[in-house]
């Protein structure tokens, strides 16, 4: 039996989502994020780094996104459902299930934190200073660079209705996740096509169906 371990408010809503989407049979663990927002300790024994999401198939434990992702097409998509064939859609879905996690999340992150150097986290004192260099680390390096992925995004989906080209795939489950952070996030970007795909994705009934198995309603941080 495949068991989902699903972490409140994390990536994991990915795997419950592809999981609905194949309509095969599993189990889910659900486990609560502690006040400090960090994994409970119980997921490491599941996996030493004890991150979600992770699945366990069959004894087979299989964690990342991405490697879980493509776990389940190659085993369970039988009739390439949600993986193009062509030449060309293989090339533009491996190219998004790694620029998800690669390129855009870790830009994400990098101003998330950075924003938080001007934060009441800070030390008063030190705060005017740690500002003043996240200020500058945003408008000399990440601000400029989310521009850029923007512009390429909206690009992208002004041609494309899926992130693989004109087949729904399991690239856009991976595209998710960063994709809602950045809306959520970034309110100064004009992002148009990001939400326009946003709006049409969600209302895929198994994407639907996964965020009311989850207790947290797959809301993402």
């Amino acid at each position: 039996m495949l068991t989902l371990h699903h972490l409140q408010f994390s990536r994991s809503i990915r795997i419950l989502w592809a999981l609905e989407e194949l309509g095969i049979d599993y189990d889910m663990q659900y486990y609560q994020r502690l006040p400090n927002m960090s994994a409970p300790p119980e997921l490491k024994k599941v996996h030493p780094l004890g991150k979600a999401p992770v699945i366990s198939d069959d004894g087979l434990v299989v964690a990342e996104s991405g490697v879980i992702l493509d776990h389940l097409q190659a085993k369970y998509d039988t009739d390439n459902q949600f993986k193009p064939q062509s030449a060309e859609g293989i090339n533009q879905y491996n190219y998004w299930m790694h620029y998800a996690e690669g390129s855009l999340m870790p830009l994400l992150v990098f101003t998330l934190v950075v924003g938080q150097l001007s934060s009441k986290k800070v030390p008063f004192l030190a705060r005017p200073i740690t500002g003043a260099i996240g200020e500058q680390l945003q408008k000399q390096f990440s601000k400029p660079r989310l521009k850029e992925h923007v512009a390429f995004l909206e690009q992208h989906l002004a041609q494309h209705e899926y992130f693989a080209g004109d087949q729904f795939s399991f690239a856009d489950i991976q595209m998710i996740f960063p994709l809602e952070g950045l809306c959520s996030r970034q309110s100064d970007l004009a992002l148009p096509n990001v939400e326009k795909y946003l709006a049409r994705i969600n209302q895929r009934p198994a994407l639907q169906r996964a965020k009311a198995k989850s207790p947290d309603g797959g809301k993402m941080i």
